[in-house]
């Protein structure tokens, strides 16, 4: 389901936080990058499908982009980029994204290789960017206090984001994330 909501992002000026610091907080929204370097066209769709079960998504442009790790002695295939903005139908707790991240690598038929010399066939890679948090509810007023100004929080583990991701992230943005 796409839609259309405006959102303002200065990415400088968002808090950045460990992910392991936001385990339990409650997610509303979040902005993820998936990358696939084996049959884009067949898991990017996949895990579309399954993430649009989650609420509502909106995409940015999908990108082709070299394996930054890359060398002309161990070339590897190139990544299909595509940043995805989720608004969660029920609000999740980060630990219950990543673990359902993790569970729909595995329905791509993700396989983690441990052979460093073996050239990594990624058919689906989830990294969670940005989150939105629930605002909090002070029980005495009723009136909900806001963390940050936009709620938004940077994942430091990922920050600065590679130049695929910062773009899809602008480009959704810029048309509304």
């Amino acid at each position: 389901m796409m839609y259309k909501t405006s959102m303002y992002l200065n990415l400088e000026m968002l808090t950045q936080c460990a992910p392991e610091t936001l385990q339990a907080q409650p997610v509303v929204e979040i902005i993820i990058a998936l990358g696939s370097n084996y049959q884009a066209e067949k898991y990017l769709p996949l895990a579309l499908e399954c993430l649009a079960t989650l609420g509502q998504i909106r995409l940015s442009t999908a990108f082709q982009n070299p394996d930054f790790t890359a060398t002309l002695e161990q070339p590897k295939p190139d990544y299909t980029n595509q940043c995805v903005h989720l608004i969660l139908a029920t609000p999740m707790s980060l630990q219950q994204l990543q673990q359902t991240f993790k569970n729909l690598e595995g329905d791509c038929n993700r396989c983690r290789q441990t052979d460093s010399n073996q050239v990594r066939r990624v058919t689906m890679d989830i990294d969670i960017l940005l989150v939105k948090l629930a605002e909090e509810k002070n029980s005495l007023s009723n009136k909900s206090i806001s963390k940050t100004t936009s709620n938004w929080t940077v994942m430091a583990d990922r920050y600065p984001f590679k130049a695929h991701e910062a773009a899809g992230i602008e480009e959704l943005a810029v048309t509304g994330v």
